[in-house]
């Protein structure tokens, strides 16, 4: 399989909490040189204020898209100052490389789940570092792993299925799978 051959499709699901009008859940999914970078952020809270962390957040990976990872949490605590903070994931996906790169700082996850199961593992989970953006800066680490033809990467922060994994229909797509994560 060439590198080339990798196409990347994205999709988001969210809903804010009865009640509110906002979800502080927000997803940016931006071409950057010859890859696509996705961010996944959860607002601290919920409502208002939260959202407004949230797309603070957002605001500042799309302007410094650029950047490495970790620069961006750094451009994100910046944007957060006096806002209530959040939890926040960055994946770089490189289809010429055939890698992804990501980063994640709080109850933001990920997996990665290989479309060829002899892979091993068939399953890769993407661990965040502690803490949250806003409050004390931090310095989080960065994980890399190969992409393949076919594979699937997840990102979510909390309030999704337990065990959805496991329940996945790999052949939906993206945004069938986005929604069924969340409901």
């Amino acid at each position: 399989m060439a590198a080339h051959d990798l196409k990347i499709e994205t999709a988001f699901a969210t809903l804010p909490l009865p009640g509110e009008a906002e979800s502080g859940d927000l997803c940016l999914t931006k071409r950057v040189g010859k890859g696509t970078l996705v961010a996944v952020v959860d607002g601290l809270g919920h409502g208002q204020e939260a959202a407004g962390a949230a797309h603070a957040a957002v605001a500042a990976v799309d302007r410094y898209s650029r950047e490495p990872l970790i620069d961006l949490v750094r451009r994100c605590h910046d944007a957060m100052v006096g806002l209530r903070g959040a939890v926040l994931g960055l994946a770089y996906l490189d289809p010429q490389a055939a890698t992804m790169t990501w980063l994640g700082v709080g109850n933001i996850g990920g997996v990665l789940l290989r479309a060829d199961l002899g892979n091993s593992p068939s399953r890769v989970t993407l661990v965040p570092n502690a803490g949250f953006i806003g409050a004390e800066p931090t310095r989080p680490t960065t994980r890399s792993v190969p992409l393949a033809l076919g594979d699937t990467v997840i990102l979510f922060s909390d309030g999704i299925k337990d065990g959805f994994v496991d329940s996945l229909v790999l052949s939906h797509t993206p945004q069938e799978i986005a929604d069924f994560v969340i409901t």
